[in-house]
């Protein structure tokens, strides 16, 4: 063949060649063949950002506009499900802790503690329940699954015992020693001490983020804003009431807002937490004492132990919708409600009894009597996935 035309019939088979390789190529064929072209990778997602910056190791954040989201009836966490029911009632002037039955009413234990026990708190981790020996210098811990209370750790001055919520640390509120002690939350060895200069540091919660807590300082009447990573006193400010006498501390379940009781102001003070800015004063009633949350998160109950009422405060209405009066009244103090949230049950800090409270009708339950000056009441198991401490505050 002439070198021109061979040159030619070369290049028209190369052609011929790619074009049955595009149609090979193709998704139909005439004889049928489906062959795929191979998709692209996509990118990797990015990851999602948290709905709260929370404090480092802390658990997620359920639901930015409730920090309550995991405390619904009967969400127990694992760690508790197969633990009894019982109300646990420390009562200061007889050094014991009295053990009740909330199916029955009864009293089906009593065990012997330190001296001048004030509440008995869940642990971060909930396997133990710590009794606040605050005048014996110690802290009893119970095993919530026997019931059995086990050997006493000595803890200088512990009123009042919270955890951070990444539960690096307990915190002990040394009402006379005026201090915030951080410590080992199982062996509760002292990591730093925190010197106050209120007094009676008491009651406390954490905000939403759990980077900060406010402190209410009973004797004086001030507040404090406390950095919980740095573990320490950043704000400070006195209550615009002559004889404030603030008590326990709850966040909103939206945690814009913290409400803290007032005995001597009777009623509630209610402060922006990240501003720490003037609080204002919403009347609840005589001796305001106790706050505690429903369990849908709709209300909270306010122990008025001055005139022996419970006030029933409307979050969304930011108002007192009803008032419930104990018949042949009582001292409401601390207490918890039920794992279902159909039972408030408080202690009746000068009556030496503990009350039972329907939280549906405000009809009381059950008076049930106990040692001398019952106190810091704990109701457990609850749901939650973990405790900051006090009598039960779950999130």
């Amino acid at each position: 063949m002439h070198p021109t035309l061979l040159r030619r019939a070369l290049l028209t088979g190369t052609a011929l060649t790619a074009v049955t390789a595009l149609a090979a190529c193709g998704t139909d064929s005439p004889g049928g063949t489906h062959r795929a072209v191979k998709a692209a990778a996509p990118a990797p997602a990015k990851p999602k950002k948290p709905a709260v910056e929370g404090l480092p190791g802390m658990p997620p954040v359920l639901d930015s506009k409730d920090v309550y989201a995991a405390d619904r009836p009967n969400r127990l966490s694992p760690v508790v499900k197969d633990f009894p029911s019982r109300v646990y009632v420390p009562n200061t002037e007889s050094d014991t802790v009295t053990v009740i039955d909330p199916k029955t009413y009864k009293v089906v234990d009593t065990l012997h503690v330190g001296q001048q026990p004030q509440h008995v708190v869940p642990s971060w981790d909930l396997k133990t329940l710590w009794v606040n020996n605050n005048r014996g210098h110690t802290l009893t811990p119970i095993d919530p699954k026997t019931g059995r209370a086990g050997k006493e750790v000595e803890v200088h001055d512990p009123y009042n015992l919270y955890f951070t919520p990444n539960g690096k640390y307990a915190i002990v509120m040394a009402s006379l020693d005026r201090e915030l002690v951080f410590r080992d939350p199982h062996t509760m060895k002292r990591i730093k001490t925190e010197p106050v200069t209120c007094y009676g540091v008491n009651h406390a919660d954490f905000s939403r983020d759990g980077r900060y807590f406010i402190v209410s300082c009973e004797f004086s009447g001030e507040l404090l804003k406390v950095d919980t990573e740095r573990m320490e006193v950043v704000g400070q400010q006195k209550l615009p009431f002559e004889g404030a006498m603030p008590q326990d501390v709850k966040v909103a379940p939206d945690g814009k807002r913290f409400y803290i009781a007032d005995m001597m102001a009777d009623g509630m003070w209610v402060i922006d937490g990240d501003t720490f800015g003037k609080p204002t004063l919403l009347p609840t009633g005589k001796g305001a004492h106790g706050l505690y949350v429903s369990r849908d998160s709709r209300e909270m109950y306010v122990s008025n132990r001055g005139e022996g009422s419970v006030s029933v405060f409307d979050f969304a209405a930011d108002k007192v919708t009803r008032k419930w009066h104990l018949p042949d009244g009582g001292s409401p103090d601390m207490g918890g409600v039920s794992a279902d949230g159909k039972v408030l049950w408080l202690s009746g800090r000068y009556d030496a009894e503990v009350y039972a409270i329907d939280t549906r009708t405000g009809r009381q339950l059950a008076r049930i009597p106990v040692g001398s000056g019952p106190h810091g009441l704990a109701v457990y198991p609850q749901p939650g996935r973990y405790s900051l401490g006090h009598t039960g505050i779950f999130r």
